[in-house]
């Protein structure tokens, strides 16, 4: 019965990935689901051409929100770690480290400053 739902959870997460990646194309960026072969920098959950960002997927029910994150930063190979998560009939949901996103959020204010 665990080897059923271990297979069932892979499944889902191979589907979370290539919904994650049409997101990303949705709102204009290049991404395709990447090829999993041991984690990490080298071959993330999705391939994409958004700069110095790493996106580990969570396509589940229950999320162990810092363990998920934790997974992201080992992963990420210094750049900001990512984690989009959706749940059953939810919209996708984006963590990250707040002081990431609070730097985000200072570059975007000072480009539209400059425009």
């Amino acid at each position: 019965m665990a080897k059923k739902i271990k297979a069932n959870g892979n499944k889902k997460g191979k589907a979370g990935e290539r919904e994650a990646a049409a997101l990303l194309r949705e709102y204009g960026f290049e991404a395709r689901r990447g090829q999993q072969y041991s984690g990490g920098g080298d071959s993330p959950d999705v391939v994409h051409s958004i700069p110095s960002v790493h996106i580990e997927v969570k396509r589940t029910e229950t999320l162990s929100l810092y363990k998920a994150i934790e997974q992201a930063k080992e992963d990420c190979a210094g750049k900001v770690p990512v984690v989009l998560h959706r749940r059953n009939g939810k919209e996708w949901l984006a963590i990250l480290p707040a002081s990431d996103l609070l730097r985000a959020l200072k570059l975007l204010g000072e480009t539209h400053a400059k425009a």
